[in-house]
């Protein structure tokens, strides 16, 4: 095994531009008061940071970097999933 760090690719690319969408931090945000169960005045709209974004992906998909996503195929699968449900929500807020 090398020293070298893990390089990311594409997928890296997509996690990164997805943790800096306004839209999908809100996402977060309103998941996490539906799973939690907790009011709009503990957790407001614009609480979740792009890092707080890249942490949580990083959770979700347990790894330590986005670089990991283009060389994980099980993380790589979660991000997916992750994605996919994302679309859904934002189409189902736009209607």
């Amino acid at each position: 095994m090398s020293d070298k760090p893990t390089k990311g690719g594409p997928v890296a690319r997509q996690a990164a531009m997805l943790c800096q969408d306004r839209t999908f931090r809100l996402y977060l945000d309103r998941r996490r008061r539906h799973k939690f169960g907790l009011p709009e005045g503990d957790l407001p709209d614009g609480t979740h940071s792009e890092q707080d974004a890249r942490d949580w992906i990083c959770a979700a998909c347990g790894i330590e970097s986005r670089a990991e996503l283009d060389h994980d195929t099980a993380a790589a699968a979660v991000f997916t999933n992750i994605c996919l449900r994302y679309r859904n929500w934002k189409r189902r807020a736009q209607q």
